[in-house]
Order: structure tokens, then C-alpha cells, then sequence
């Protein structure tokens, strides 16, 4: 929607009174109204909240004219607690902006509910691929979030993915070094050579129909497009993948979900395990 930028946040602060300071010598009453309205967007979101907290790295602008919520479905909230938001991200969906789509994205989804119901905002902790469906997590603070990110490699993540055929057997590891061509697609090289960086993946194969396999990945390594490599370097690349080598696309969409996550919650130290459910349309190719 048509509007302007504001001045650049310089610090922490909170919105109304950053507002009033901004757009002075505006009246309290209409920059409110302007808040009501929707009209206020911060990094692209529509917020009504007097209280929605600014860091240096938001950006702010003010629509022409607004809509205080977007008409987009809901995320399924597969967990929540007083740390952390585990979503169930459909396939399509990115997980943030980019320069072609900034408004309809998981995090402006979950930040919308959180503010329907003045539950703060979401951080982002990592991410999944447009294509790929499943367990997205989110912190509910920065501390949060910066913790959890620096134990990123203790988490154990584990991925759902329908292929064709089958791998040349039933488990295995991968491991090779990958890099990302000038077309975006990635390469896997057996040495860490033009900036190559190691990837490990395990599999095993868990069903198998007609011509197609479900077959179990964890990573211990999180590169980009890893297991979508992974799986077609062993001859059994991933349902809808063209990219990589697919040739078949019979759902309409990449056969790859983020099933399951596993770590020491931050803050109780508790063991955390989280799983999302592998969607009916792909569940429907690999069972009788």
C-alpha cells in the first residue's frame, strides 16, 4: 500500500511515544487515530499496539491509507510458551521478506495474531525454504532468540521428505561440501574448494509406494537447499524438485517437511521435542 518512510529508528524505544516525537508537531490524538486505522507499518506489518517495542533495525513507514489486518489464513501455533511459538508453515509461505514479497510471509502472519491478541512479537530463529512445510520455531525476545541461536548446532533437526525411487540403500550418511552457483542452485563438491562449506546429512528410508519412498533426514549440518542435494546426489531427489533433477511434481509442491525438532529448552533446560504432522497430500503418496 502506498506511503512514505519515516525517519530511521536510531535506538530502542517504544512505538506511540517515538511516534509523537517523529511526526511532531502532529496532535496525540491524530497520530492515535493513525495508529487505529492501521496505517502505521513497521517492516511492512500493519500495528495498532501503543506499546509495540522499535529496535534500531525496524523500519516504519505511514500508508496513505489502512488496514489493521490482513485477510491472510492463520498459522497453526504447534507450541507455545512464555519463551518460545512453534508454527506449522505451510508450503509457499516464506519465512520473511524479500525484495519480491514483503507483506505475506510466516513472520507477518504470526506477528498479526500475536498482536490481535496483545501477545507481543516473534524473532525470528532460522528458517525453512518457501517450498519446504513444517515446524518453523520463534523466540518471544531477542535474549531469547540470541541464546537459542548460538546453540543452533545442538539442535537436532529432522526432515520428512517423499522422493522418487528410493536411495541404493535403506540408510546412510552424506556428507560433501556444497556451494551455490551464480544461478542460486547449489552444487555439492567432494573438497571444500571456491568457498564449498561441509554438509552432513543421515537418512533412512521409513515407507515406500509405487514409485516413490518416504525417507527420514537429519541434518547435522543446516546449509542451504542441503537435503534437497543430499537426496538427488543419491538418484532420489525430492518430488516437485526441478531443480534438482525431479521430474515429477504430484502434489504441486516441493515433497519436503520439517518434522521434527528436538533441544534443551532455554530457559527451564528441559528436553523440548516438537513434531509436526507430514501433510495429508504427501502422506497420501508414500501409504496404502
Amino acid at each position: 500500500m502506498p506511503g512514505h518512510d519515516l525517519p530511521p529508528v536510531r535506538a530502542a524505544a517504544t512505538l506511540l511515544p517515538w511516534l509523537l516525537e517523529t511526526l511532531s508537531p502532529m496532535s496525540r490524538t491524530r497520530v492515535k487515530e493513525l495508529l487505529r486505522d492501521g496505517r502505521v507499518r513497521v517492516n511492512g506489518q500493519p500495528v495498532t499496539r501503543h506499546d509495540h517495542p522499535l529496535s534500531a533495525t525496524d523500519r516504519v513507514t505511514l500508508a496513505r491509507d489502512g488496514t489493521a489486518r490482513s485477510s491472510a489464513p492463520s498459522l497453526v501455533i504447534i507450541h507455545e510458551d512464555a519463551d518460545l511459538l512453534a508454527i506449522d508453515k505451510p508450503a509457499g509461505l516464506l519465512t520473511v521478506a524479500t525484495d519480491a514479497e514483503k507483506q505475506d510471509t510466516a513472520f507477518v502472519r504470526l506477528s498479526e495474531q500475536l498482536q490481535a491478541r496483545g501477545a507481543g512479537r516473534p524473532f525470528v530463529l532460522h528458517r525453512l525454504d518457501r517450498g519446504t512445510s513444517g515446524l518453523l520455531l520463534f523466540a518471544r525476545s531477542a535474549a531469547v532468540r540470541d541464546q537459542l541461536q548460538s546453540q543452533w548446532d545442538g539442535v537436532e533437526k529432522t526432515y520428512l521428505a517423499v522422493v522418487e525411487g528410493a536411495p541404493p540403500s535403506p540408510t546412510g550418511r552424506v556428507e560433501n561440501y556444497l556451494r551455490e552457483g551464480k544461478n542460486l542452485r547449489v552444487q555439492a563438491r567432494p573438497t571444500p574448494d571456491d568457498g564449498a562449506v561441509r554438509a552432513v546429512s543421515r537418512y533412512r528410508v521409513v515407507g515406500r509406494k509405487g514409485r516413490y519412498s518416504l525417507v527420514e533426514v537429519s541434518i547435522e549440518t543446516g546449509r542451504k537447499h542441503q537435503i534437497r542435494v543430499h537426496l538427488a546426489g543419491l538418484g532420489c531427489p525430492v518430488v516437485g524438485d526441478a531443480d534438482y533433477g525431479a521430474k515429477v511434481d504430484p502434489v504441486r509442491r516441493l515433497g519436503l517437511h520439517a518434522w521434527r525438532l528436538a533441544f534443551d529448552h532455554p530457559t527451564s533446560g528441559q528436553r523440548l521435542e516438537l513434531e509436526s504432522p507430514l501433510p495429508d497430500e504427501l502422506r497420501r503418496l508414500v501409504t496404502k
